[in-house]
């Protein structure tokens, strides 16, 4: 038989009728991503006027897509003509694939899938674009749960590449392969996660905003730092603050719930406080002009900087102890921005990797805050910073009362002549993008470990769906598993808080070597 290109499904898994329940913002996107891909689709919504607005948005997106040289203008007029507008629900009989993309509310879910399920044939497979039910309860009030399968789309779906398509507990393979064909058909990167709380890619996300708001309420960093130091030292698009603004404080306080209740109190997934109190309040992000940040007059933050221009070590001797891809990336700024390494007497030593330093020379001494504060590294007069590589724009400083004024200058003179900006935050191990990354890896090994998805599907995952610099597991090669997992320990010899357990499977990595696939 003939196969889908890049698909392991054959052609004969591609529906050639789709069907599509709500005609809001996702649903119109999904209807015209069906039309293009060659499928005639039928979109129906109950709700007055949705219909005719769902229409409006699918034949806009066409029009524009054409205009913008996405497709051609025939293809945009034969994809419109593939579209057809129901009223009634039962229109949708003779659908090989129905996707709901209706309201976020378990019981109108359930009973829609028990209607679909009386006026579908037996073989039409049920979607769910659900981004946070589990689909497993959904499946569980249709007449045939097996044909229940999830097709997680993005906002905006014309636009973004990813589609995950969830496995419940109870989906055949056979539906999981049509919801695979479709997704490809419409030129998605498909990715299959199991059932669980926030599937794979929002679970593997979850960490960059569960720590940054225990960063800040810790007090190790502001807000404007914490999505600074994200920005220009992880190479995030956003701050976690800036995002939480977007999406709304309120949508993502309640998804920390479902987290927490579907988890029965995972650690990890904790609601935090701050975030209550913002929803009690009011102060919701953009769309109340008010949140983490203030949208009544002008920009919310002023642009970033370029990093500054490496150079101007002029000869001038420092040391950089340690080994692994920081220490060796540092070297090479340094000896780029002129510095000599080595020497009886240098202007300063940097330590640069996980682990503690023993010194008694009186030269200034900055040290990395990975497996621990700098107050645990115990070396009176010291200086803490932190970077992870690949190394970014921006190394973050810290210092303690008895840090020598000598340290804190000679540091940041050292990091601004290798092309970096700083950001002197309080002391903890990990400091802030080392804590956001870490848990990041830490997550995703979590996941990858207890079977819910692939490194790989994990990685395009994150960066597909959520706009990440880079996958958690290529970060943790990058970084090191090792000194990830020494970062994790240090957190947790430090907090002795459940969230910062390592996943068992970084432990074995870190223990063996063995890959993660």
């Amino acid at each position: 038989m003939a196969r889908l290109r890049g698909s392991p499904y054959p052609m004969s898994q591609l529906p050639s009728r789709l069907g599509v329940v709500g005609a809001g913002t996702m649903g119109a996107g999904i209807a015209q991503l069906g039309c293009l891909a060659g499928l005639e689709t039928l979109l129906h919504d109950p709700v007055p006027g949705a219909l005719e607005r769902g229409e409006q948005s699918v034949r806009g997106g066409l029009a524009k897509g054409a205009e913008r040289g996405r497709w051609s203008e025939d293809e945009a007029r034969a994809a419109g003509e593939r579209l057809r507008l129901c009223e009634r629900v039962e229109d949708l009989s003779e659908c090989e694939l129905v996707i709901e993309a209706a309201p976020e509310r378990p019981e109108l879910k359930r009973e829609l899938f028990e209607r679909l399920s009386e006026i579908c044939g037996d073989d039409a497979v049920l979607a769910s674009n659900t981004s946070s039910i589990l689909v497993s309860s959904l499946a569980a009030a249709a007449a045939r749960p097996e044909n229940v399968v999830g097709m997680h789309f993005f906002n905006p779906p014309p636009l973004m590449r990813l589609l995950e398509v969830i496995a419940a507990a109870q989906t055949s393979q056979r539906a999981l392969a049509v919801a695979r064909a479709v997704g490809e058909a419409m030129g998605k990167t498909v990715i299959v996660a199991s059932d669980g709380p926030g599937f794979l890619v929002n679970r593997c996300g979850r960490p960059v905003n569960g720590e940054a708001l225990r960063l800040l309420q810790e007090t190790v960093a502001t807000v404007e730092q914490i999505d600074r130091i994200a920005r220009l030292g992880g190479g995030f698009r956003m701050g976690p603050f800036e995002l939480m603004d977007l999406v709304g404080i309120d949508v993502g306080y309640e998804v920390a719930r479902s987290f927490n209740d579907q988890s029965f109190g995972e650690p990890r997934w904790k609601p935090s406080i701050l975030q209550a109190r913002m929803v009690a309040a009011g102060t919701l992000g953009r769309k109340t002009g008010q949140g983490w940040y203030s949208y009544s007059d002008g920009p919310h933050r002023p642009d970033d900087e370029e990093p500054p221009e490496a150079g101007g070590g002029e000869g001038q001797s420092v040391v950089i102890t340690g080994e692994g891809a920081l220490a060796d990336a540092l070297r090479e700024r340094a000896r780029a921005a002129g510095f000599e390494l080595g020497g009886s007497q240098p202007e300063l030593i940097v330590h640069a990797a996980p682990g503690g330093i023993s010194t008694s020379r009186e030269t200034p001494l900055a040290l990395l805050c990975a497996d621990r504060s700098l107050a645990a590294h115990a070396i009176p007069g010291a200086v803490g910073f932190h970077l992870l590589p690949p190394i970014g724009g921006l190394v973050e400083l810290t210092r303690l009362p008895d840090t020598r004024t000598e340290a804190a200058e000679k540091a940041e003179g050292f990091f601004g002549a290798v092309g970096l900006h700083h950001e002197w935050v309080n002391d903890a191990p990990g400091l802030v993008l080392g804590r956001l990354v870490c848990q990041l890896v830490n997550e995703a090994l979590f996941a990858i470990g207890e079977g819910v998805g692939s490194a790989e599907d994990v990685d395009a995952g994150t960066t597909l769906g959520l706009n990440h610099p880079r996958g958690p597991v290529a970060w943790g090669r990058e970084i090191g598993f090792e000194h990830v997992l020494a970062t994790l320990d240090g957190l947790w010899d430090e907090r002795r808080e459940e969230r910062y357990r390592a996943a068992p499977l970084l432990r074995r990595v870190v223990a063996t070597g063995e890959s993660i696939s």
